[in-house]
């Protein structure tokens, strides 16, 4: 696909998202909407694996962990979208019974759902785990994470880091969604990270820098993270992305971190955003 084919995606991905939210008047609409081009790009055309026969264990493929599973609404959207299972299962978003929760369940049996993701902080100890096995098996596939910037304000993080470095875990790359905010406010004034790069740098690893809202960088620069795989170091990607992209009324706040919108905003949100696959 070229990067207007990648694009067209990432934006009914994003009719989803706020399609779905709306529906339910629940969920997490800021950090899937700026998250949609990165992980439109990572299933479409980055990693190697079979959607049409999802296996748990995820041998001789690569394996992605959300880590920040409040943004499942991108999640479902690009796996049902790439195939994973029906698109119209997304009409189900977190109603009674159905598979798609507000965070991903793996009771829930979802194809493409490898860990539960409720509580933060814990996909990059559970992606160090299963690049190990990887390892050991000879398995010379990849495992991708993401993560809020928040997150990183967990102590869970930083331990997995430096036991990642330690461990020389080499077929890991690890992506920050890094918007600047979380739900009570901007990170400068929650909880400031500081200089992130000098800091995952210091922790040992392989640190790279990209815009997330643009397809070409995104493409060389997760092509050139595959390319230090096996160099002895974990790899990170600091993702700069803009909470509620695509939506100009949900950009540059903070705000709808975790706010649904109502009808009149919904019909807004769906006039800025193209129909280029078809609606559920």
């Amino acid at each position: 696909m070229d990067n207007q084919e990648l694009s067209s995606i990432a934006t009914q991905v994003r009719r989803d998202i706020v399609r779905m939210v709306a529906a339910v008047s629940s969920g997490h609409p800021g950090g899937s909407l700026g998250c949609a081009d990165f992980l439109t790009l990572l299933y479409f055309e980055v990693m190697k694996n079979d959607s049409s026969n999802f296996q748990m264990d995820g041998k001789n493929e690569d394996v992605f962990y959300l880590s920040n599973g409040h943004i499942s609404p991108v999640l479902y959207s690009v796996l049902a979208r790439s195939g994973h299972f029906p698109v119209a299962e997304l009409a189900t978003f977190r109603k009674l019974s159905s598979r798609l929760q507000g965070h991903p369940a793996t009771d829930k049996k979802i194809p493409g759902v490898r860990m539960a993701s409720g509580s933060l902080g814990q996909g990059l100890s559970c992606g160090i785990g299963t690049a190990l096995t990887k390892k050991m098996n000879g398995d010379d596939s990849l495992v991708y994470t993401l993560h809020g910037d928040g997150e990183l304000q967990e102590g869970q993080i930083w331990e997995a880091a430096i036991y990642a470095a330690g461990n020389g875990v080499d077929n890991l790359i690890a992506t920050i969604d890094y918007n600047g905010r979380q739900i009570d406010g901007d990170l400068e004034d929650v909880l400031p990270l500081g200089n992130l790069s000098q800091k995952w740098q210091a922790f040992g690893w392989e640190v790279l820098e990209m815009d997330g809202h643009n397809m070409e960088e995104m493409r060389s620069t997760l092509a050139k993270a595959k390319s230090y795989v096996g160099n002895g170091k974990p790899i990170v990607i600091i993702m700069k992305t803009e909470m509620g992209q695509g939506v100009d009324y949900m950009m540059g706040t903070h705000k709808w971190h975790g706010a649904a919108p109502n009808d009149e905003q919904l019909a807004s949100a769906l006039g800025q955003l193209e129909e280029t696959l078809g609606d559920y």
